[in-house]
């Protein structure tokens, strides 16, 4: 039993982004919700926020409005591995352990599992762009090879996938395609394996995943390779594989905030005047799960895009759905993006 767990404790005013930083340190995938006297009063997982994102909520609210107020807990005297047999059919893996005023004391976990399962799923990265707003950085660079540090954007990604257990990797390759095939070659030496898809002519965001029809059987990834995230795929995998839905997509919540007074009216009369409003919406995070169906409506060279794809997926009554990342995600599009990640390697790379 973990003992120790006071930093996967939270208070009910706790904001979401606290909760997701206190997620983040203690590796466990949920905290525990409790009062002053550490008795139990909830539990925050991963996707408790998740669902509280798609249901409008902001990261500003407190972990009150989203966490799950029957947690499974075990007793002190409870057998811990009689616990985690039960609690593991029923996909849990950490379990509170509560005294008799239901004060939490500790944590029985399987967490233990060092090693990623090796996960089945393939994984297609979009690596055949031109990086026009990155010139003249790119105009011998293309932009997945450009680095942070001393490792290219695309090995970033590339490790991150094989450390979760990923080892089937396509990348879509047609500007200076070259040069990303001479770094990663077969992908031995990562210890993974990857296939090149060639694109004679930019096939947009989609195009060139047609190739891959009647390869592909099972719910696979498809992801920019310019981008930096601490995204959880096997989440997103798990999710996409529960709701049944044809395609996933992955999305971030974007704010804005408008820098003058908005004034409502009603014909010329004011109505109301909001000062400085905070706009939030949801964006394309530029990750993608779709099932094996998907691959029948793209045609071989023909271009087409992810957002085309989606709505083709829908015309077929199909079912599409959001998935929200909340973890660090950058996308290296501008000089400012790439000043940012590069400002930060720790952040993205493990240097130990």
């Amino acid at each position: 039993m973990i003992d120790k767990i006071d930093q996967l404790l939270v208070k009910p005013d706790t904001t979401i982004i606290a909760a997701l930083e206190a997620i983040s340190a203690g590796a466990k995938q949920i905290v525990f919700v409790v009062d002053d006297s550490k008795k139990l009063l909830g539990a925050v997982t991963d996707g408790d926020i998740r669902r509280g994102l798609l249901r409008g909520l902001g990261l500003d609210v407190s972990v009150a409005e989203v966490m799950n107020q029957n947690p499974h807990v075990a007793g002190l005297d409870d057998d811990p591995e009689e616990v985690m047999i039960r609690e593991n059919k029923q996909l849990i893996h950490n379990v509170p352990v509560v005294d008799a005023e239901g004060r939490i004391v500790g944590l029985y976990t399987d967490e233990d599992r060092m090693v990623a399962k090796v996960q089945t799923t393939p994984v297609i990265l979009m690596a055949g762009g031109k990086g026009v707003r990155l010139h003249p950085l790119t105009l011998d660079t293309p932009k997945p090879m450009l680095k942070i540090g001393e490792t290219p954007i695309i090995e970033i990604i590339i490790r991150n996938l094989k450390a979760q257990g990923f080892r089937k990797i396509y990348i879509s390759v047609n500007y200076l395609a070259d040069v990303i095939k001479d770094h990663l070659k077969d992908g031995a030496w990562l210890g993974v394996e990857i296939e090149y898809l060639y694109e004679d002519k930019p096939l947009g965001t989609a195009g060139a995943i047609a190739q891959l029809n009647g390869t592909i059987h099972e719910p696979f990834l498809v992801m920019n390779s310019d981008l930096l995230t601490k995204t959880d795929f096997r989440q997103l995998i798990k999710n996409h594989k529960k709701t049944g839905a044809s395609a996933t997509l992955g999305v971030r919540e974007y704010t804005f905030q408008i820098p003058y007074g908005v004034v409502n009216l009603d014909g010329e009369v004011v109505e109301s005047i909001s000062e400085k409003p905070l706009h939030r919406s949801l964006v394309s995070a530029g990750i993608y799960a779709l099932s094996p169906e998907a691959l029948q409506l793209v045609t071989v060279g023909e271009y087409c895009d992810m957002p085309t794809l989606l709505d083709r997926v829908r015309e077929q009554k199909s079912k599409v759905v959001a998935f929200p990342i909340h973890e660090s995600w950058l996308d290296i599009g501008r000089h400012d993006d790439l000043e940012l990640a590069r400002n930060n390697i720790s952040h993205w790379i493990d240097l130990d």
